[in-house]
């Protein structure tokens, strides 16, 4: 039929314009618009990636035991870490004692389990910190920029050329008496620039987004667009740097310890146990014990950074 809405004026021959009538026009199966359902938020579809990848599952099943060893380490054994008898220096393994003795005469097996606390309690406590300093002032400089971001970024600058390994033994040596909250103040202390570039550059991307346009034309402060909208969609790569430092600071507190200007020797550390099973390596098996429970701790928690980063990261992911 010929369109009604074509102009009076004269037409050409073969160029006239026809309109189908409605009732002859088919309907494709893909003109249908398909629900599929609520959107899946992406901390949702990072916990399934992660519930299908064994490496996550292992490194987890791995943290949890260390926990529980940190936490009740009176269920693992019932010998006191810090008596020793020089009666049964060098003894080997027997009943009850299933490593056997160190040259002091101290139970080796009960060292291991409670030198658990001093080197986990110190990795989580720095690792708090870390994420309390440098994640709030990288999210506060990415988001409101200015005087603000020169400042914190002048100062982050400093930090970055002092070695935390250097600047942890120099301050050590000049303190009088050191506790596990010393070595986590210093290691919080000279590690925080890592953590506030991570949010700045996170909080920097996601406040360009749509959905905080849309929060500002509705009226939303800028502190609640803040912790509201930018910190849950900008926290995925500051998650990821975390559990990988955590395992640099129980790294690092062993070898403070190893080298005699971590935590004193009244306590129970791994690293102050290797470095005594050290001078006994040629003949015995002490250093061993210790060393292998810090390098699986350390194992797990670089194991489930790198399973978190490919969950949150979905240009790492393997479909």
């Amino acid at each position: 039929m010929p369109d009604p809405n074509k102009g009076s004026g004269p037409e050409r021959v073969g160029q006239e314009h026809f309109v189908a009538p409605p009732d002859e026009v088919e309907v494709l199966a893909t003109d249908v618009v398909v629900d599929s359902g609520a959107p899946i938020s992406i901390w949702r579809d990072a916990w399934r990636q992660l519930r299908r990848n064994p490496i996550f599952v292992i490194a987890a099943l791995l943290i949890v035991f260390v926990l529980i060893v940190v936490i009740w380490p009176g269920l693992f054994t019932g010998q006191d870490p810090r008596y020793c008898n020089g009666d049964f220096s060098m003894d080997p393994s027997g009943a009850g004692h299933p490593f056997g003795f160190d040259k002091q005469g101290c139970d080796i097996y009960a060292r291991t389990v409670y030198g658990a606390r001093a080197s986990v309690l110190a990795g989580f406590g720095a690792t708090v910190l870390f994420v309390l300093i440098g994640g709030t002032l990288g999210a506060l400089t990415g988001f409101y920029g200015g005087l603000l971001d020169s400042i914190v970024s002048r100062v982050a600058e400093i930090f970055y050329a002092i070695p935390l390994m250097l600047a942890a033994i120099v301050i050590m040596q000049l303190l009088d008496s050191r506790t596990i909250w010393t070595v986590v103040v210093i290691l919080a202390s000279f590690t925080w620039p890592q953590a506030a570039r991570i949010a700045r550059s996170a909080v920097i991307q996601a406040k360009n987004s749509d959905y905080v346009t849309a929060a500002k034309a509705l009226g939303v402060s800028r502190i609640q667009t803040l912790v509201r909208h930018v910190l849950p969609n900008a926290a995925g790569p500051l998650i990821v740097v975390t559990t990988l430092w955590l395992g640099v600071f129980i790294v690092t507190e062993a070898t403070l310890s190893y080298l005699g200007v971590g935590l004193p020797r009244t306590v129970v550390s791994w690293g102050a146990d290797i470095a005594s099973g050290q001078k006994e390596i040629r003949t015995s098996a002490i250093l061993f014990y210790p060393a292998t429970a810090l390098a699986l701790t350390v194992l797990s928690f670089i194991m489930l950074g790198d399973a978190v980063r490919d969950a949150l990261d979905p240009k790492a992911r393997k479909r």
